[in-house]
């Protein structure tokens, strides 16, 4: 015979799986950033250190001098004298590469300042222009490199909300600047252009560069972080409009 009991079971039952589907959506929410970020630094320190350390001779490589130097006084140290088995061969030491990049590269950029170093690049540069196909790929990656690691305080101003890719449709967008020469010349709008960058999900490094006449855009008191988060999370990240983001709980 049923009671009233019974009808509380299967309740019981969906509250559990409920709770333990939030608690693990919530876990994946706290540990996915962290470990994919952990992961993404440890496997470019590999990839540094397995481009750098092949140039490198075998018999000067950071791991092999420190045991030639330390090895023979950390082994009377310890009383391990004749206990290392001489053809032991030391592990790379990952994150070497690393320090050797930087410190060539930071060499390079001093060397480069100079008059001497400008001079060396300005031929280097003349004589890379005149071989046709390492000129284009060249002048590419240059463009892309001294855009990403420009040391100017250009950046987006702020975020905005156009009507694209028709009217009627909004998407959110990324104030640059004021459109300059030819296409500030030949514009026939009513009120002067801006460049608008157009982010695209979950990947806001891809995107569209528009023009836009000022009087249609509109721009919004989010930051560009905030909305940067927004396109990224694909609308489950919104600005709370006051300084901080509200998530749309995943277990709903």
């Amino acid at each position: 015979m049923p009671t009233p009991f019974d009808e509380l079971k299967p309740k019981r039952r969906s509250s559990l799986f409920a709770g333990l589907r939030s608690n693990f959506l919530t876990g994946l929410v706290v540990i996915a950033p962290i470990g994919l970020t952990i992961w993404l630094i440890w496997a470019v320190v590999g990839l540094i250190d397995g481009f750098v350390l092949p140039l490198i001779p075998d018999g000067y490589t950071p791991d092999v001098l420190l045991r030639r130097l330390l090895g023979p006084w950390v082994r009377e140290l310890l009383g391990l004298e004749g206990a290392i088995d001489p053809s032991f061969t030391p592990r790379s030491i990952r994150g070497i590469g690393v320090i050797i990049f930087l410190i060539f590269t930071i060499l390079v950029g001093w060397i480069a300042k100079g008059f001497i170093g400008r001079s060396l690049l300005r031929w280097a540069e003349g004589l890379v222009e005149s071989i046709p196909v390492v000129r284009s790929i060249y002048s590419g990656v240059k463009q892309i490199a001294e855009t990403v690691f420009s040391q100017s305080d250009t950046s987006f101003d702020k975020a905005c909300l156009i009507e694209y890719p028709r009217r009627g449709i909004w998407a959110i967008g990324f104030i640059s600047t004021d459109a300059k020469g030819e296409i500030a010349k030949n514009n026939q709008a009513d009120s002067p252009l801006i460049s608008i960058f157009v982010p695209t999900t979950p990947n806001p490094t891809s995107g569209f560069l528009l023009f836009f006449p000022k009087d249609d855009v509109i721009e919004l008191d989010m930051s560009v972080e905030d909305a940067a988060k927004l396109v990224i999370s694909a609308g489950l990240v919104y600005p709370n409009g006051k300084g901080g983001v509200e998530t749309v709980d995943a277990s709903e």
